[in-house]
């Protein structure tokens, strides 16, 4: 299932590559901070903490067009499993590759211009607990979906707002500790951009 994940990823990709209009596409960098929301997991949670908020940061790589693009998106949650005195640390990492379908430049004008997203990539859990009885190191494939829009006050420095959905999809593999049920983790992700256009 995740190697299904890594072609869909490659093939939205490549479809974007190909699509005429992004042959005046443009480069924007966007480096965020946000929050963590209604977490959902089957991997042992000691603490109780993956449907709390928590800190996530990250970085997105877009190439946009008209109306299409494509995107590259990392971020972090350090602290996703830990909200008491049992899990010693705990965090999640994303990695997706994402096709990106904005309202085009031409009606957007210089105003907001909201978009959809949705790829597909991976997902790192990591969980160490007070007694290392059951320390998890598991990567999954994932699936993500959202929306959000940008605003630029100038020709190349703007503001993003976007929420996401993350899910894992297959069993993953890796260091797994106790799972209730089929292994699965899930999440919202909100965060704030500064986005640098070229």
């Amino acid at each position: 299932m995740r190697d299904r994940a890594g072609r869909i990823g490659l093939l939205i990709a490549a479809l974007s590559l190909g699509a005429p209009a992004m042959a005046t596409a443009e480069w924007q960098i966007k480096p965020f901070v946000g929050l963590t929301l209604g977490g959902d997991t089957t991997l042992v949670d000691f603490d109780n903490a993956a449907d709390k908020t928590h800190v996530v940061f990250g970085v997105g790589a877009v190439r946009l067009g008209e109306i299409f693009g494509i995107e590259g998106d990392v971020s972090r949650a350090p602290g996703f499993f830990e909200s008491g005195n049992l899990v010693l640390g705990g965090s999640v990492t994303t990695l997706t590759g994402n096709l990106v379908v904005a309202v085009p430049r031409r009606v957007a004008g210089y105003g907001l211009r909201p978009y959809l997203v949705a790829g597909a990539g991976l997902m790192r859990a990591n969980i160490e607990d007070d007694f290392n009885a059951f320390p998890v190191k598991v990567n999954f494939g994932v699936v993500d979906l959202g929306g959000g829009t940008s605003g630029f006050l100038s020709d190349r420095v703007g503001v993003n707002w976007d929420v996401r959905w993350f899910r894992s999809v297959g069993s993953g593999s890796g260091l797994r500790g106790i799972s209730f049920g089929s292994e699965k983790l899930s999440f919202w992700r909100a965060g704030m951009a500064l986005a640098i256009r070229y």
